[in-house]
């Protein structure tokens, strides 16, 4: 089990949401989203983590929006923050980032490519923040083991492993739940990205994403036990500037929530 702030995620307590933007488009969007994620979140008595990255360093063309000022983005997550007593999530490119996100972030993320850069996950390590591991596209879940090792010598042990799907072939990801349940087996806290994991990569200058999937990959995967659930979420997800594809629309979220906590109370609570 590990705390965040006042948010507790691990062994069998329940879910606890992980959500946000992709990108942090401008201060308007990024508020009113997390406003409306928060009342959601209340209402339902779900622990909450904003997130939303400041920069997107991996994006498929480089005409895409990789994301405003970094000075800009900073300050509406500290607004975030602020406003709403959340915690915050983004992740992390280079070891200078670090120092950026932990003025902030009380979870810094590795993105699932970066997920074997060993002076990134020590430099992250370091800094005594949780650090969540996106599984790499490329590796299998058992190969997770040997990434939280490398976090695990900093002497840092809040480790969370979020699952986002494998590659399977050429622009195409899929998702093998048994995954979640080896993860599991290495003592961190498993997160499931129903989002990421029904991108379709590479399609001409963007990544595409069959969103209409995004409920069925977090049903089936709070039917293992999961212990976060990990979903971008955008107000009108056709015209985010990132994964517009792939992002669950603001509207669609409260009945997700509400079938993923049935799921949820009725595999924790099994004897």
């Amino acid at each position: 089990m590990i705390e965040i702030g006042k948010i507790k995620i691990g062994d069998r307590l329940p879910f606890v949401l992980i959500a946000g933007p992709c990108v942090v488009e401008n201060e308007t969007l990024t508020l009113k989203t997390a406003e409306e994620i928060k009342k959601i979140t209340d209402e339902l008595k779900i622990p909450y983590i904003f997130k939303s990255s400041y920069k997107k360093a991996n994006r498929t063309s480089i005409k895409s929006f990789s994301g405003l000022d970094l000075n800009d983005a900073v300050k509406i997550l500290n607004k975030v923050k602020e406003s709403f007593d959340l915690p915050i999530l983004t992740d992390v490119h280079t070891e200078q980032e670090i120092e950026v996100a932990n003025e902030i972030a009380d979870v810094i993320q590795i993105p699932a490519f970066l997920c074997r850069q060993t002076e990134l996950l020590i430099a992250a390590g370091k800094t005594g923040k949780v650090v969540n591991v996106k599984k790499g596209q490329f590796l299998a879940p058992e190969d997770m083991k040997h990434v939280a090792e490398k976090i695990e010598t900093t002497g840092n042990k809040k480790i969370l492993l979020t699952e986002r799907g494998t590659t399977f072939g050429y622009h195409n990801l899929v998702v093998d739940m048994r995954g979640l349940e080896i993860m599991k087996s290495f003592g961190y806290p498993v997160v499931m990205d129903a989002t990421h994991a029904v991108q379709i990569p590479g399609q001409g200058d963007i990544s595409g994403g069959e969103r209409k999937f995004i409920s069925t990959l977090a049903k089936a995967a709070a039917a293992v036990g999961i212990n976060g659930l990990f979903l971008e979420v955008h107000p009108e997800p056709d015209k985010a500037l990132s994964d517009a594809a792939s992002q669950l629309p603001l509207s669609s979220l409260r009945q997700l929530l509400i079938t993923i906590q049935e799921i949820d109370s009725i595999v924790k609570n099994e004897k």
